[in-house]
């Protein structure tokens, strides 16, 4: 049965049922915190072999590994700037070489315009953040797929990839930047999951808003908190931000044997923000 090294996946030997990443090999990008920490943990948890933390922040980074090192499976981390193709070439390859391949790769990191400049729109936008937007977002997915397909297509254990989308993926905002590397990483994961199957499933989730680190600094750059917190959530029909770790047993999934039929589409994380086009 191509792309995979079992003939039922999620079953064993016997036909029960076994743990979701048992023995995978995985690299989680943005994985010092956040979403990217709870599905590094998540994968631990799962039964994952191994787990490479991959992100700037190496103090933050280093804890995460620590974490999922304390929930059963080896881990390292490797800091990357994901602006450096060269450097995300070394984090696929040095993963395959000292684990023994590669299963899972799951492009979680990203960053927002209003992260780095303040109230941008598609005036006031720099070509700079611009680019370092698309490079981390969207470039950065395609350089490490390119780098790891080659590991992945030799992989007998359900090899994936896992891209961070959103549900910008979709509908447009103030921002310009961050709407439009979204909605490429969507046609992305489409074209990856054509080009790399049967062999390698490719698919992507798409959270809206989600309690991390990086919303917290958006709200404390807010002028009107409250008006800021209706635009992030006001939407959602579960009337609260997700927590990392929702949106984490989403990505674990899409990972695991147990979605062995998925392949080239797009998940909500939403809070059923996309359902409908009201707000509270």
């Amino acid at each position: 049965m191509p792309g995979g090294g079992r003939d039922r996946p999620g079953r064993d030997a016997e036909g029960g049922p076994v743990a979701q990443l048992t023995g995978k090999v995985c690299i989680v990008t943005g994985a010092a915190d956040g979403i990217g920490r709870a599905v590094a943990v998540g994968m631990a948890q799962r039964g994952a072999a191994a787990v490479v933390v991959a992100d700037i922040v190496e103090d933050a980074g280093r804890t995460t590994a620590e974490l999922v090192e304390q929930a059963g499976a080896q881990s390292v981390f490797f800091p990357v700037d994901l602006r450096d193709g060269a450097r995300i070439r070394e984090m696929v390859d040095s993963t395959a070489e000292r684990f023994g391949g590669l299963d899972t790769l799951v492009n979680n990191a990203g960053v927002i315009e209003t992260a780095l400049m303040d109230n941008p729109t598609v005036e006031t936008l720099t070509e700079e953040i611009w680019d370092t937007v698309m490079d981390v977002n969207l470039k950065a997915v395609w350089l490490a797929t390119k780098y790891a397909a080659p590991h992945l297509r030799r992989s007998t254990r359900g090899p994936s990839i896992v891209n961070a989308a959103s549900t910008a993926s979709f509908v447009g905002g103030t921002t310009a930047a961050y709407p439009a590397s979204k909605g490429g990483v969507l046609q992305l994961t489409r074209s990856t999951a054509v080009a790399l199957g049967p062999t390698v499933r490719c698919n992507c989730y798409c959270p809206s808003s989600v309690r991390t680190p990086m919303m917290e600094r958006h709200l404390a750059r807010s002028t009107d908190r409250e008006a800021t917190v209706r635009a992030m959530w006001g939407a959602h029909l579960v009337e609260r931000p997700g927590e990392p770790e929702e949106v984490a047993n989403l990505v674990c999934f899409l990972a695991s044997d147990e979605a062995s039929f998925l392949t080239g589409h797009a998940y909500m994380a939403d809070g059923g923000s996309l359902a409908w086009r009201g707000s509270h």
